[in-house]
C-alpha cells in the first residue's frame, strides 16, 4: 500500500487547480479518479464561462472566490499555456421588470468588487453587440466575463502538477475510507492507498465521499443542462457571453463564443435523481433552440449544428460551495455548481490554506516550475514556426483530422504527455482531434492505431471514452489458412 501526504479524490478542474496548488510544496500527493480519464464530470461539459461576479449573493464563499478567481484567471492560463478570451459578459433586459432586476444585479456586482460592472441603454449595447435582438431595451454589461475551455484548464492543471511530482490513479472508484488516529486508508475494488490528509473534490458524488468518514451534513443532486454547439463559421455571430436573467435555476441559456471559435447555445437545468444519466433529449434541445434564437435579431443556423451534449453539474443544498473540514485532517469541497470554474483558482489557494489549518506542512519546493508549454502551439503557428515543428520532427507534417487540421505530432503529444490520452475522446479533448465538423469521422481509425502502437495494445481494445465505450469489435474480414 502506497502513503501519500495527501489524496485528492476527483480529478475535475476544482480538484486540478487543488493539486496543482499542493504541487508548490514538498509533498507526495495523489489525485483519485474514478473514470478512466480526467475532467470527466462537470468540467467535461459546461459552459466555460470566466463569471464577472455580479450574479452571487453578497458575502457568499460563490461571491468571494468568483471575484477572485477571475482576477487570477488569466495568470494561471497564461502559465498552462490554456486559451483564454477575456470577451466581456451581457445580461440582456426585455422588459422594465428585466431593467429592475438588471439594476439589483449591477448594484450586487458593485458590492462584490466586480470591476468595471454598469448598466448600459439600447444603443451602446448595439455597438457591444450589433446581432443583439431588436426587443432588447438594455444590459448589465461586465467587461472582465471571459471565456476559456474548461477541460482544457483542468489537463494542463493536471498535467502541471504531475510534472511537478503528484501521482494520478485513474479507474479508482472510491468504495471505502477508513480513518485511524494517524492517516486515512483509501479503498477502490483493486487497490487502495493511504494518506495523512484528504480532500473530498468528487462533484456530484462528494456527499457519498463525506458519508464514508461520518459527514451527512450536506446532500448534493445532479442539475443537468443540455447543450448544442455550432460550428466554427458561426462563431463570430455574437462577440460576449450573452445571458438572459437569471432565476433559481441558473443563469438561463446562453449564447457565446468559444475560445476554440465555435457557437455554443444552452444549457438547459433540470434536477435529476439518476447522477448517471447524460442523455440528451429532443425538448430540452427544442428550448435550447427556441430562447437562445430570442437573444440575437439574425437567424441561429441550427443546421451547422455539429454535437448536442450532457453536462452534470452538482448542485448543494446550502445554496453556496461548501469548503470546510468534514473531520481532522479531511476538507470536503462540495455543491461546487456555477461559477465553480471561475472560482477554482481561489478555491485552491483557499483548500491549501485550510489543510495547513488542519496541520500539514506547507514548505515550498526550490523547484516548483508552474509553466506548461501550450499544446495549441503547433496549430496556432506561423508557416514558418510550423516549418521548424516538421524540420524537428516529421509527424507535425501529417495531417491526421482534416477538420481541425491536427497532426500526428500534436496526437502523438496528447498520448505521451502528462496526463496521457488513453482513448478517442482523450485524444480529442487534448488535442481537437475529431472535435470538427464530422466528429472523428475520418480521423477516428488513425487516432486508434496511435493510441493502440504508443500502448502496445491492440487496435481492438482502443474504445471511445473507457469502459465498455467499444469501437471496434471483430475483422469484417479474415483471412482463410
Amino acid at each position: 500500500m502506497k502513503h501519500f501526504d495527501v489524496a485528492v479524490i476527483g480529478a475535475g478542474v476544482v480538484g486540478g487547480l487543488i493539486a496543482r496548488e499542493l504541487s508548490r510544496y514538498n509533498l507526495n500527493i495523489c489525485i483519485l479518479e474514478a473514470q478512466n480519464d480526467v475532467a470527466m464530470g462537470a468540467t467535461r461539459a459546461n459552459s466555460g464561462i470566466v463569471h464577472a461576479g455580479f450574479d452571487a449573493e453578497v458575502g457568499s464563499f460563490k461571491a468571494r472566490f468568483n471575484v477572485a478567481g477571475s482576477k487570477m484567471m488569466k495568470r494561471v492560463t497564461d502559465e498552462l499555456g490554456v486559451k483564454y478570451k477575456n470577451n466581456g459578459s451581457l445580461v440582456v433586459g426585455f422588459s422594465d421588470a428585466d431593467r429592475k432586476h438588471i439594476e439589483k444585479l449591477v448594484a450586487r456586482g458593485i458590492e462584490n468588487g466586480v470591476e468595471g460592472v454598469r448598466l448600459i441603454e439600447v444603443d451602446e449595447l448595439r455597438a457591444i453587440e450589433p446581432n443583439i435582438s431588436d426587443s432588447a431595451i438594455c444590459a448589465l454589461y461586465a467587461p472582465t466575463g471571459a471565456i476559456v475551455c474548461p477541460y482544457e484548464l483542468c489537463i494542463a492543471s493536471i498535467g502541471n502538477a504531475m510534472d511537478n511530482g503528484a501521482s494520478l490513479k485513474c479507474d479508482f472508484k472510491v468504495e471505502k475510507i477508513e480513518k485511524s488516529d494517524e492517516k486515512y486508508v483509501i479503498y477502490s475494488e483493486n487497490e487502495h492507498i493511504s494518506a495523512d490528509f484528504v480532500v473530498n473534490a468528487a462533484g456530484i458524488y462528494a456527499d457519498e465521499i463525506a458519508k464514508m468518514v461520518g459527514d451527512e451534513s450536506f446532500t448534493v443532486r445532479a442539475r443537468k443542462g443540455d447543450y448544442i454547439l455550432l460550428d466554427r463559421e458561426c462563431g463570430t455571430m455574437a462577440n460576449c457571453t450573452i445571458f438572459r436573467c437569471p432565476n433559481e435555476m441558473g443563469k438561463g441559456i446562453l449564447v457565446s463564443p468559444t475560445v476554440d471559435g465555435n457557437l455554443l447555445l444552452g444549457p438547459t437545468s433540470v434536477n435529476i435523481d439518476d447522477k448517471g444519466d447524460k442523455s440528451t433529449y429532443a425538448d430540452g434541445l427544442s428550448k435550447i433552440m427556441a430562447t437562445a434564437s430570442e437573444n440575437l435579431r439574425v437567424g441561429l443556423p441550427f443546421g451547422k449544428s455539429i454535437t448536442s451534449f450532457c453536462g452534470l453539474r452538482a448542485y448543494g443544498n446550502t445554496g453556496d460551495f461548501i469548503i470546510r473540514p468534514a473531520c481532522e485532517r479531511f476538507i470536503n469541497v462540495a455543491g461546487i455548481e456555477s461559477p465553480g470554474l471561475s472560482s477554482a483558482p481561489a478555491i485552491a489557494i483557499y483548500v491549501a490554506e485550510l489543510l495547513e489549518s488542519e496541520g500539514l506542512r506547507l514548505e515550498k519546493k526550490e523547484d516548483f516550475n508552474p509553466i506548461r508549454e501550450p499544446k495549441h502551439a503547433f496549430r496556432e503557428g506561423s508557416i514558418a514556426e510550423k516549418n521548424e515543428y516538421i524540420r524537428r520532427d516529421a509527424s507535425y507534417g501529417r495531417i491526421i483530422c482534416r477538420c481541425e487540421s491536427i497532426s500526428e505530432g500534436e496526437i502523438l503529444d496528447a498520448i505521451r504527455s502528462n496526463p496521457p490520452a488513453r482513448d478517442l475522446d482523450g485524444v480529442k479533448r487534448r488535442c481537437r482531434a475529431g472535435m470538427g465538423r464530422c466528429q472523428g469521422g475520418f480521423c477516428a481509425p488513425y487516432v486508434m492505431e496511435l493510441i493502440a502502437r504508443e500502448n502496445g495494445v491492440d487496435f481492438a481494445s482502443v474504445t471511445k471514452c473507457g469502459g465498455e465505450s467499444a469501437i471496434v469489435f471483430s475483422k469484417t474480414k479474415g483471412v482463410q489458412e
